[in-house]
């Protein structure tokens, strides 16, 4: 049985995507899922399956989009894999709270800091499959718009380390 940590996009944002975490983990339990357990009200899922990272996010997004009535992105790692980004962090003297990973399903674009509009003192470093982004004052006052965002979701650097942390509490 493999663990899986998947993130769901646009998850109780802004008063929209509303899912209780009680009803995803019910849903995580009637598609097959072993194990589901969530951490904070944002959209993250740490479970168990013989199905790959890959099979086991078309489940949980076909389940979503009925759910929901309309597609849900759901971005899948493995807890080695978010290791590995926490140890890869180029920001990891800074706050984990100040300090998110945006994850992505592909490699950022080659040409990432020309892309970016707005950026004010906040620090950005393209990794495998996610952006990290250091948003030195906090994200609230920041206008740093990253277009590669509209594929990916983000979560701090202490949301990552307990994710991991959950993942390996088997």
């Amino acid at each position: 049985m493999t663990t899986h940590i998947a993130f769901l996009r646009a998850v109780n944002v802004g008063g929209t995507g509303k899912l209780p975490m009680a009803e995803l983990k019910a849903m995580a339990a009637r598609v097959g899922f072993d194990n589901p357990r969530t951490y904070i009200a944002s959209g993250n899922l740490v479970f168990e399956s013989d199905l790959t990272s890959a099979e086991a996010g078309k489940r949980l997004e076909a389940a979503l989009e009925v759910f929901a009535g309309k597609p849900v992105g759901v971005i899948m790692r493995t807890p080695e894999a978010l290791q590995a980004i926490l140890d890869a962090n180029p920001f990891a003297d800074a706050p984990g709270n100040r300090c998110v990973t945006l994850f992505l399903d592909t490699p950022p674009p080659d040409d990432l800091d020309a892309t970016l509009k707005h950026q004010a003192g906040e620090e950005v470093a393209a990794g495998q499959r996610e952006i990290y982004i250091h948003y030195c004052e906090g994200m609230a006052q920041s206008k740093l718009v990253i277009p590669a965002a509209k594929s990916g979701t983000m979560r701090n650097m202490n949301t990552v380390a307990k994710l991991v942390a959950m993942a390996r509490q088997v």
